[in-house]
């Protein structure tokens, strides 16, 4: 099995011209919203959140760690960045981490950025942080409930992103291989891949729960002031 059939990093040749162009399309109108919207997230305590997500996430995807024979994955980090910086500064840090790596060091061709945005910027960052805003009442009981929020929205970034290849390769697949080939590579071997991905996802959220609770997004996003502090008090006892 080779890796190119089963990176999120889409490689060229992967989809047809008029997909490629489609998917290109929907990656700048995505980022555009992003951008609109995660100036209301950029506060004193975001900013400088965001740098670091956005600096940790690009360190992170430059290691892989083996999955099968051939195979090797490597964090997403689009739950991560939105669980720690809110989902719409989460998709820009993302988003830029995929720009540096096509242009500078070739992870990901060109001609593919649009798509790999899609699934990995916005479609991962998106259903993760749905799932960690749908558990946010067991995160905000103790860090151990953050974390396991953070792992089930971690794995789900992740699968959800290569359910968005085999959508993009149904549409205009050009690899020569069928969509049912594809989904099941893509499934399966990113359902392994989630597993590491929720782990580190679950690791990093906690470390920073243990220092710096109020940096946490999820935790502080439309809550009332009196639930903030009793969150921060909670999260100070369990760790």
């Amino acid at each position: 099995m080779s890796t190119t059939t089963v990176a999120l990093h889409m490689s060229d040749g992967l989809l047809n011209a008029p997909t490629s162009l489609l998917f290109g399309a929907v990656a700048i109108i995505g980022v555009g919203v992003a951008l609109t919207r995660a100036r209301s997230d950029l506060d004193d305590r975001a900013a400088p959140m965001a740098g670091l997500v956005a600096a940790f996430v690009f360190a992170a995807q430059m290691i892989n760690f083996p999955v099968l024979p051939g195979v090797s994955g490597h964090l997403l980090g689009g739950a991560l960045a939105a669980i720690l910086a809110g989902p719409w500064v989460g998709a820009l840090c993302v988003s830029i981490v995929l720009v540096v790596q096509a242009f500078l060091f070739a992870d990901g061709g060109l001609t593919m950025l649009g798509a790999n945005i899609t699934n990995m910027a916005l479609i991962g960052t998106a259903l993760g942080y749905l799932v960690a805003l749908a558990m946010r009442p067991i995160a905000a009981r103790g860090r151990s409930g953050l974390m396991a929020t953070a792992f089930v929205a971690g794995f789900v970034n992740t699968v959800a992103a290569s359910l968005g290849f085999v959508l993009e390769y149904a549409i205009g697949g050009a690899a020569g291989y069928s969509v049912v080939t594809a989904a099941l590579a893509m499934v399966g071997v990113h359902s392994l891949i989630g597993l590491g991905e929720g782990i580190i996802t679950a690791l990093t959220v906690g470390a920073v729960a243990g220092a710096r609770p109020d940096l946490i997004h999820l935790l502080r996003r439309r809550r009332p002031l009196a639930d903030d502090a009793a969150g921060e008090a909670t999260m100070e006892g369990t760790s």
